[in-house]
């Protein structure tokens, strides 16, 4: 009898006023939710706190995936050139020249790599890598060794299309290079040294370098994946297997390690299409000899603006002779694009195919106007 009123008396006394507490706190969440939604931001920033950022981040533990889907693509390049030799006058006697058994021909080999743009077999790789050589011989992922033949070139961008004649090609995936962020992962496949088809990786160091010298339209995305003579003409691809860019080149100086570039994909699948179908690649083109606007030169023509392209000549009968563009003239902006450097402009022009008009805003002495002249197509040697 005694437990029972000792019980009674702690329900009344403690038991009671929790269950209405819990009660009213029940009650007070349905009513006002934004006690409840903080309660979930305090839980959710203590556990961010813990993690010290670490769940906003995540990456593969293995690239193997993406290797396996794009190394299939991705040839080795073997190139033999026969290089002819002047003989010494004192060969032409038949005794001295059973002495020396005189060899009049030298054969110089080369290596690349290469990478499988269409099943049909079409393969783009540098130009350099092919360039002046009289035989090619292209080494497939199975094993397979297939000879191949040149079917264009496009030095202006170091590009060639070869075609190999085989079956069971399996094409690469081409990604979006336009989308390609500072810090991306890639990985850079090829053929270094001739050892074998290898994988470097890397991260995207920048994108749209030019000004290098390198080659006439430079737009290339720089890495610190290794690349090693050899590689030129490989693929660089991203975490996933697809196709950003062809490596091309490296910066050969002391200390410049991890300072690589390649040739963005859409300016590779640009190349491939034109050369397919007009043996050569269609760019538009003005005919205006232009230098970049320097601080100096505006000093000395009194101008108030700093950016823009000197016109030092034009091409007589050109485009830009028809649309009455003079020497002296400053070319302030591009089919409304303002000129910022110009490589970035010859690039543009380039772009436009041919027939196709283009706005180019003019400052002659102290007039500003605009003229629209019909891009040409780029002559070979321009």
């Amino acid at each position: 009898m005694l437990r029972k009123q000792t019980s009674d008396w702690i329900f009344n006394f403690i038991g009671k006023p929790v269950l209405v507490g819990l009660f009213v706190a029940a009650m007070l969440i349905l009513i006002f939710p934004e006690f409840r939604s903080y309660s979930e931001s305090q839980s959710s920033a203590d556990t961010d706190n813990q993690d010290n950022g670490r769940s906003n981040w995540s990456g593969p533990v293995s690239y193997s995936a993406a290797v396996s889907r794009a190394a299939p693509s991705v040839v080795n390049i073997y190139t033999r050139k026969v290089s002819r030799v002047s003989p010494h006058p004192l060969l032409n006697d038949p005794f001295f020249r059973r002495l020396y058994n005189f060899q009049q021909q030298r054969i110089q080999s080369s290596l690349g790599s290469g990478v499988i743009m269409q099943s049909n077999g079409f393969i783009m790789t540098n130009f350099h890598v092919v360039d002046d050589v009289d035989e090619i011989l292209v080494l497939l992922y199975d094993g397979r060794e297939v000879p191949a033949v040149i079917v264009g070139t496009d030095p202006d961008t170091d590009l060639a299309v070869l075609k190999i004649e085989a079956d069971q090609l399996q094409p690469i995936s081409v990604g979006e290079p336009a989308q390609a962020k500072i810090g991306d992962v890639v990985l850079a496949i090829g053929n270094p040294y001739g050892v074998g088809q290898t994988v470097t990786q890397g991260i995207v160091s920048a994108t749209g370098r030019n000004g290098l010298g390198l080659n006439t339209f430079e737009n290339f995305i720089q890495t610190d994946a290794d690349i090693n003579p050899g590689n030129s003409g490989g693929a660089l691809i991203d975490a996933y297997g697809n196709l950003l860019g062809i490596n091309t080149a490296k910066i050969n100086r002391n200390g410049s390690a991890g300072i690589s570039f390649a040739i963005p994909a859409d300016a590779v699948e640009k190349v491939l299409k034109d050369i397919i179908q007009h043996g050569r690649v269609i760019r538009g083109w003005l005919g205006m000899d232009a230098l970049p606007l320097t601080p100096q030169i505006a000093k000395q023509l009194n101008l108030n603006i700093t950016n823009g392209l000197f016109v030092q000549g034009v091409s007589n009968g050109g485009p830009a002779f028809s649309a009455n563009i003079r020497p002296g003239d400053i070319v302030i902006s591009i089919n409304g694009t303002p000129v910022t450097d110009r490589h970035s402009s010859v690039s543009q022009i380039a772009e436009v195919m041919p027939g196709k008009p283009i706005e180019l805003e003019i400052q002659r002495k102290s007039q500003t106007f605009v003229i629209t002249a019909v891009a040409g197509s780029r002559p070979l040697s321009q």
